[in-house]
C-alpha cells in the first residue's frame, strides 16, 4: 500500500462523483488569517510601481507581469532598478522570471534560482 492510499484510505478505485469541483466563490481568502499574501500585478507604466512598492513593504510577495514591456526596454531598466532598490531596503529578494514576470519578495523570503523538476 503506497503512500497516498493509507492517507486517502481504501485503495479502491475512485469515481467523478468521488470529488467536488471548486471555484472562486468557495476559497473566502478573507478568513485566511496570514502574515504574507502572494499579490499579483500587472506592470503597465511606471507609476504601477508604487502599488508593488507598498505591496511589499506591507510584507507581501509579488508577481508582477511584465509581458507590456520588453527586458531591454529603458523604462523597464528604471522599474526594475526601483524594485531591486525595495528589496534590499526590507532584505527581501527579486528575481526576473522569464521575459514576462518579475518576483519581488519581503523580508525573510528568498527566491531559489533553480527550477524544481519533476
Amino acid at each position: 500500500m503506497g503512500l497516498m492510499s493509507k492517507i486517502l484510505g481504501g485503495g479502491g478505485s475512485r469515481q467523478p462523483t468521488d470529488y467536488v469541483e471548486l471555484t472562486a466563490d468557495d476559497l473566502a481568502t478573507d478568513e485566511v488569517a496570514a502574515n504574507t499574501r502572494v499579490r499579483i500585478a500587472q506592470l503597465g507604466e511606471k507609476s504601477d510601481v508604487i502599488a508593488i512598492k507598498d505591496a511589499v513593504y506591507d510584507g507581501n510577495i509579488v508577481i508582477a507581469d511584465i509581458t507590456r514591456h520588453t527586458t531591454s526596454d529603458r523604462t523597464m531598466e528604471h522599474i526594475t532598478d526601483e524594485l531591486r532598490q525595495v528589496a534590499q531596503e526590507v532584505g527581501g529578494d527579486i528575481v526576473q522570471k522569464d521575459d514576462d514576470q518579475l518576483i519581488v519578495t519581503p523580508s525573510g523570503v528568498a527566491i531559489s534560482r533553480e527550477r524544481l523538476d519533476g
